[in-house]
């Protein structure tokens, strides 16, 4: 074991298992991977700052602090890391790739993971909120924000352990046909083992909501409420999504674990198909604010203030220009400077 372990810092092995794993590793900077990568980037700030401001929305505002918003919001925070870990992951690719040490190479690789899990036990947790609020069942008790918390922190720390396996001594260091192709550094056991826990989570989770359908439909109008119903489906396409999204990726994973080692010319592309599951993170906080009003309200607070500002500055740099003009003019100029402050401008702007 302290052989393995004493691999982590060897600036040679990521490129002895790519060349075993790939029949030509592919790191050249191309124009055109240099043009993919600038758009992944982009794609990566827009999740950023997406998702920042659902998480702004949810804290400032008193009335998203139920189970639902906050399992929201943590949700949120995985997009929002997964944003970050995905920049990072497309820096550290390409030709750079093949000049890390293992260590470095699970840190990339494993923080892609991690936010990944905390995606995945954050559908689960909001599946069994809603089970919880459709049901009528008292699970939390007096001190539900505290075990609510715990249930958040506890899927992080999970996420943490899935996410860490590789680096903690789960890989293949020292045995390469035992190598992943997609991700040659990780063992194909491991792949199949983190591909299987989520598999089976969702599968859960979509029994799950086909329970709360059932339930609804065969309830009392207080329990299948508008409101209810409206948030119910939310989550419901937030869950289609991420599955829509996510499932190329998956089958990908499970394609490199069935074939032998340069076999399936199609693994060489699987950048293609974590790039269209990056859009997951990209869509859920559309989707927040396009099913919730009020949630779309607090969100565009921020831009709406920024706008204001900005408009306010510029009226101001304009200002020093008029005093230009001849003095006769002036005083009926400056009678004409309460226009910026007039109620009609200040309440058309903050007000949805």
């Amino acid at each position: 074991m302290g052989g393995v372990y004493s691999e982590y810092l060897s600036s040679s092995k990521v490129r002895e298992h790519y060349n075993y794993t790939k029949e030509s590793p592919d790191t050249k900077d191309t124009p055109s991977r240099q043009v993919a990568s600038a758009l992944i980037i982009l794609l990566c700030c827009a999740i950023v700052v997406e998702n920042l401001l659902v998480l702004i929305a949810v804290a400032r505002n008193s009335k998203f602090h139920s189970a639902m918003y906050l399992f929201l919001g943590n949700l949120a925070a995985s997009d929002l890391l997964a944003g970050v870990a995905f920049i990072a992951n497309t820096l550290l690719s390409g030709s750079v790739t093949l000049g890390l040490t293992p260590v470095q190479w699970f840190a990339r690789e494993g923080s892609a993971f991690i936010t990944l899990s905390a995606s995945v036990f954050s559908l689960l947790a909001i599946a069994i909120e809603r089970h919880v609020a459709i049901a009528k069942v008292k699970l939390y008790g007096s001190d539900k924000s505290c075990r609510m918390l715990l249930l958040i922190a506890a899927s992080w720390l999970i996420s943490l352990v899935l996410g860490g396996l590789p680096i903690l001594g789960w890989n293949c260091l020292g045995h390469l046909e035992a190598c992943s192709t997609v991700l040659p550094l990780y063992a194909k056991p491991y792949v199949l083992c983190v591909v299987t826990i989520f598999s089976v989570i969702l599968s859960a989770i979509v029994a799950l909501y086909i329970r709360i359908y059932c339930v609804v439909r065969s309830s009392q109008a207080d329990v299948a409420a508008p409101q209810t119903l409206a948030l119910l489906k939310t989550v419901t396409i937030v869950l289609g999504v991420f599955i829509f999204c996510w499932l190329p990726a998956f089958s990908i994973l499970l394609l490199d674990y069935a074939c032998p080692v340069r076999t399936c010319p199609m693994l060489y592309q699987a950048h293609y198909f974590f790039a269209f599951a990056t859009l997951n993170s990209l869509l859920n906080p559309v989707i927040y604010t396009w099913r919730s009003r009020d949630l779309r309200r607090e969100v565009l607070r921020p831009l709406q203030c920024w706008r204001q500002a900005a408009g306010m500055q510029g009226r101001r740099d304009r200002t020093p220009g008029h005093h230009l003009l001849p003095l006769r003019s002036s005083s009926s100029l400056e009678k004409g400077m309460h226009v910026p402050t007039s109620p009609t401008f200040l309440e058309g702007n903050t007000i949805m």
